[in-house]
């Protein structure tokens, strides 16, 4: 076998192994996983690029939005604190938001706590009712979790369930303030959407459809691969726990075409 087809048939064995607990992991962030074991056989990024396109493994993006958002309510609606706030250090800024998940045979709600700086989901909750137990669920972990003791925002959508008095009274005895979007666009609680984004289509959460059990124990299995394994453009290809643990790197934004809408990447 020539050497090249060598070089192929190993990086695409690498891939692979990293495809079976990441299933739509993109090029760069998989040699910047594989990294030492390609150099060893002088694949680099281009060239690892060029091998997937030529065996078909590029992944190509997958756009999928649903609104879970009910701001038709009674309860106190917040202002946005974030809107054109530098976001600089781990635990300034929390996003919530919530998602759907199809099982077997109906779909859950997954509430996701994510810390703005770093990527990290510091708290999560699966349920099949998008109630205020569901979101108190994640803040409970979310705040367990917490790190440091700094200025915390709280930033979410104007959803009852993080308007609601409960809600709000963890909030306030934590000394957390609350922000929330002011204007409904899928584009101002980027970060939280993203993120939904890559469990979803990344991991392959929305292919799974197994019973309630089974998708908790796979969702605890792939957040912690997130937060601990999966390297993040914005976090330098740092992973989210490691630039949790430090507050020198600004994060990195990279803005679309459309002056209206920030792309976030991570």
């Amino acid at each position: 076998m020539p050497t090249k087809q060598k070089k192929a048939c190993t990086a695409i064995a690498l891939v692979k192994g990293q495809r079976e607990i990441m299933p739509r992991i993109g090029s760069l962030k998989l040699y910047n996983i594989l990294s030492p074991q390609l150099k060893e056989i002088k694949v680099g990024r281009d060239k690892l690029n060029t091998i997937l396109k030529s065996n078909g493994l590029l992944v190509p993006p997958l756009r999928q939005y649903r609104k879970t958002t009910n701001s038709n309510h009674h309860f106190k609606k917040h202002k946005d604190l974030v809107l054109g706030l530098e976001i600089v250090r781990p635990e300034q800024v929390w996003v919530s938001d919530i998602t759907y998940i199809y099982g077997h045979d109906r779909h859950y709600y997954l509430s996701l706590i994510t810390d703005a700086y770093s990527k990290r989901i510091m708290g999560y909750s699966l349920d099949v009712n998008m109630n205020v137990e569901l979101v108190i669920n994640s803040l409970k972990m979310a705040l367990q979790n917490r790190k440091y003791r700094s200025k915390l925002i709280h930033h979410s959508d104007r959803g009852s369930q993080y308007c609601c008095k409960e809600y709000q009274e963890i909030l306030r005895k934590m000394g957390v303030k609350t922000s929330m979007t002011e204007n409904y666009d899928p584009y101002a609680n980027a970060i939280a959407e993203r993120v939904n984004g890559i469990l979803k289509q990344e991991f392959g959460l929305e292919e799974k459809h197994c019973s309630f059990i089974e998708l908790k124990t796979i969702i605890d299995q792939t957040i912690n691969i997130y937060n601990f394994v999966r390297p993040h453009l914005s976090c330098y290809m740092l992973t989210p726990v490691k630039m949790h643990l430090q507050n020198l790197l600004p994060i990195k934004k990279y803005n679309s075409k459309s002056t209206h809408k920030t792309k976030v990447n991570v």
